[in-house]
């Protein structure tokens, strides 16, 4: 019988998929609950293929493990301000990076795909480095489509205007294209318009 061989891709997307898998915190989507993080990723892989189906396989592995095992750091962990906030987001991506750089050298890549994929994670050269680029579109995309709501349900107006702007300059022109495509409930949509003064 001919073995299905797993390429070193395959392997780490599963083992990737399995460490997310095992969130606590589940979220409901269409009816079906899911492990929250698993969830995430699954949607940012998807929104990469969709919004750059020529991206490398580096973006690929960095788009699903945005936010691996992100639960086992917890914001409360630190400070509740703002000093905090940045620290916590800081820890958090050098743990993605980490954890995502053992599944790689497991799956057998080599060191410099797997620096890079480290490197990409932690976002570093935005702006300037285009795949870092792109995971950061990638990121906004899937934020605006899917967690712009539970936001707008947390926070006023203005708050929410500056967290849309924010995001908006994070982004490239071709992901402003993409954004404006996304399907907003009407609220939505007019509070993004109002936010971006258009």
């Amino acid at each position: 019988m001919h073995q299905m061989t797993t390429t070193p891709f395959q392997q780490a997307s599963q083992w990737i998929d399995a460490e997310n898998a095992q969130d606590p915190n589940i979220e409901i989507h269409e009816s079906i609950s899911f492990s929250k993080e698993l969830l995430y990723s699954n949607r940012m892989y998807e929104r990469l293929m969709d919004f750059y189906p020529d991206a490398s396989e580096e973006v690929q592995i960095a788009a699903k493990a945005q936010h691996i095992c992100r639960w086992k750091i917890a914001r409360e962990s630190y400070p509740m301000d703002r000093v905090g906030y940045l620290k916590w987001r800081e820890d958090l991506k050098k743990f993605h990076a980490k954890t995502t750089a053992g599944i790689l050298e497991k799956a057998g890549y080599n060191a410099e795909f797997i620096a890079r994929v480290a490197f990409l994670i932690e976002k570093k050269l935005l702006k300037k480095d285009e795949e870092t680029q792109l995971l950061e579109d990638v990121i906004c995309l899937v934020f605006l489509e899917y967690y712009l709501e539970p936001f707008v349900e947390k926070h006023d107006t203005e708050k929410l205007k500056n967290i849309i702007l924010k995001t908006w300059n994070k982004m490239s022109e071709k992901g402003h294209q993409a954004a404006l495509q996304i399907n907003y409930s009407p609220a939505n949509l007019q509070l993004i318009k109002d936010a971006l003064g258009l």
